[in-house]
C-alpha cells in the first residue's frame, strides 16, 4: 500500500490506520504467539460495524488480501499475513448483560475477560475457554469448550444472534429465525463466512465454583488415566476435569518439592452446591496417593485467569489437536513416554472433556460435526526463548504423530497449526464440509475470507 491509498483508507475510517511507518506499527503486529512474525502492508483498527463495512469494501476495491484480528490469540497466526491488510477488532471491545433476559451482547473485540467479568456481577456465565486473553471471536467461531461444557454446553451453543459483515461489505443479522443457514455455518465453521462484529449469548447462573488440582509423579500417568477415562463421563455433568501432562510451575500453591517436576494431573470444576465437592472427588486417590491435592471455592472469573501469567502472551507456542471418543491401553504408554520427555518447563498436554451438555445437541445442529467425541486434545510446545522453538516444534508434532492413530481424524479448528493442509479441514468438518461449501458459496463465492482453516466454496454446476 502506498502513501496515498493508506491515506485513502485513514479518510474512510473512524478508527486508526496503523502502517509500517508508523511507531506503534511493532507493537501492532505483535499477537500472542510470539513464533509468528509477519509484516502486514497495514491494520485498519475498526471502532464499529461501518469501520468494518468500509474496511472490507476498500481491500476489495484496492484488489488487496485481507486477514481479521479479533483477540490475536490464533496459534497459526492466521490474523496477520505479510503485505495483506489485517482488519483489526480489538478496539471494539465492550459487553452488555441484560440479566432479566440472561443474554450478553459482546463486541467482536472483546476477550473472553471482558465477557466473565461484566456477567459475574449478575451471577452469571456463559462456557467459554480457558485463557481469559483469548478473544470470543475465534473462540466461538471454531466452536468453543471449556470450564462450563459439561454443564452449559459449547460456546456455539450459546450463541443466539450475531452481526455480521459479508464479503461484499454488507451488514445482517443472523440467528435461527434470520439467515438461518449462515447461523449455522458460524457455530463451529470458523472465519469462513462473514466478519462478527457483534456476538449475543445465552447466559446461565456461575458465580462461585469449585476448583482443583490434582497431582501425580509423571510416571503413573498408566494408571491415573485408566481412572480418569472411566471415572470423568461417568460423573455428574457440574463435575469438570481436564486431563493435563505438564512440569508443575514453580508458583502458589505448589509446594516447593514438587517444582518442576514432569507430572500428570487433573485440573477440576465444581458448579454444583460447594458443600458437595470434595464428595464429588471421593474416588481421586484410587490411582494412586496423589503428590498434591488442592480444592478451594473460587469466583467464576478468577477461575479463567488462572493460566493468564503462567502463559502469558509473547511466548514460543506450536499446537496441534485431535479429538478423541476413548483413551485406549494402547496409548497410555505413548502419553507416558511423552510426559517423561516434556522439553520445556511450559510444554504440555491437555484432554479436554466435551460431553455431558455438549452431547445434548444434535448432530446436525451446528457446524461443529464431533458430537460424540469425549476429549478434545492439545498437544503445545511452549517457552518463551526463540532459540528453543525447533525443539518444542518437534516434541509437539511427534507426540501428536503418535496418538494421532488413537484419534477420531479430525481436530477442533482452533487448535490446528499452521500448514496442516486441505485433508485435515475436510476430517474436521466431516460430512459437514460440504453443506459448509455451499453456505460459502450463498455467502463469499469469491472465497474472499480465506486466511483461516478454508473452506472453499462449491464450485457452481
Amino acid at each position: 500500500m502506498d502513501g496515498a491509498t493508506l491515506g485513502s483508507l485513514r479518510d474512510a475510517l473512524h478508527g486508526p490506520v496503523i502502517g509500517p511507518q508508523d511507531d506503534a506499527y511493532d507493537e501492532t503486529r505483535a499477537i500472542y504467539n510470539a513464533m509468528i512474525d509477519r509484516r502486514p502492508a497495514a491494520f485498519a483498527q475498526c471502532l464499529d460495524a461501518a469501520d468494518v463495512m468500509q474496511t472490507v469494501r476498500f481491500a476489495r476495491e484496492q484488489g488487496l488480501e485481507m486477514a481479521v484480528r479479533g483477540g490475536g490469540h490464533s496459534g497459526p497466526g492466521l490474523c496477520l499475513v505479510n503485505d495483506a491488510l489485517t482488519l483489526d477488532l480489538t478496539l471494539m471491545r465492550s459487553v452488555r448483560v441484560d440479566p432479566a433476559a440472561r443474554t450478553a451482547q459482546v463486541g467482536g473485540g472483546s476477550q473472553l475477560g471482558d465477557l466473565d467479568h461484566a456477567c459475574h456481577g449478575f451471577g452469571l456465565g456463559t462456557p467459554t475457554g480457558i485463557i481469559s486473553m483469548t478473544g470470543v471471536g475465534g473462540l466461538t467461531l471454531g466452536g468453543g469448550h471449556g470450564y462450563l461444557t459439561r454443564k452449559y454446553g459449547l460456546t456455539a451453543d450459546n450463541l443466539l444472534a450475531a452481526d455480521v459483515v459479508l464479503a461484499d461489505g454488507t451488514f445482517v443479522t443472523t440467528s435461527e429465525e434470520e439467515h438461518p443457514d449462515l447461523f449455522w455455518a458460524l457455530r463451529g465453521g470458523g472465519g469462513n463466512f462473514g466478519i462478527v462484529t457483534s456476538f449475543t449469548y445465552r447466559l446461565h447462573p456461575v458465580d462461585t465454583v469449585g476448583v482443583g488440582v490434582t497431582v501425580w509423579p509423571v510416571d503413573r500417568t498408566r494408571e491415573v488415566l485408566t481412572w480418569y477415562r472411566d471415572f470423568l463421563p461417568g460423573a455428574p455433568e457440574d463435575v469438570y476435569g481436564f486431563f493435563t501432562i505438564f512440569a508443575v510451575p514453580p508458583a502458589p500453591p505448589f509446594p516447593e518439592d514438587l517444582h518442576g517436576k514432569k507430572s500428570c494431573g487433573i485440573v477440576w470444576c465444581y458448579t454444583g452446591d460447594l458443600d458437595r465437592f470434595e464428595a464429588a472427588l471421593k474416588t481421586v486417590s484410587d490411582p494412586g496417593p496423589p503428590a498434591f491435592h488442592f480444592t478451594t471455592p473460587m469466583p467464576y472469573p478468577a477461575l479463567q485467569t488462572m493460566f493468564d501469567e503462567l502463559i502469558p502472551s509473547g511466548y514460543q507456542w506450536y499446537w496441534r489437536g485431535d479429538f478423541f471418543d476413548r483413551i485406549p491401553d494402547t496409548a497410555l504408554d505413548v502419553h507416558l513416554k511423552y510426559g517423561e520427555s516434556i522439553p520445556t518447563p511450559l510444554s504440555l498436554m491437555h484432554l479436554y472433556p466435551i460431553d455431558a451438555a455438549a452431547h445434548q445437541v444434535g448432530p446436525d445442529e451446528t457446524a461443529w460435526s464431533y458430537r460424540d467425541a469425549l476429549w478434545s486434545g492439545v498437544f503445545a510446545g511452549i517457552d518463551p526463548d526463540p532459540a528453543n522453538a525447533e525443539v518444542i516444534k518437534r516434541w509437539c508434532v511427534d507426540y501428536w504423530g503418535e496418538m494421532h492413530p488413537h484419534s477420531m481424524g479430525g481436530s477442533y479448528v482452533n487448535f490446528m497449526g499452521e500448514g496442516e493442509g486441505q485433508d485435515r479441514v475436510r476430517a474436521t468438518y466431516r460430512t459437514h464440509y460440504d453443506r459448509l461449501a455451499h453456505v460459502k458459496r450463498a455467502y463469499d463465492p469469491d472465497n474472499f475470507f480465506h486466511h483461516n482453516q478454508n473452506v472453499e466454496p462449491v464450485q457452481a454446476a
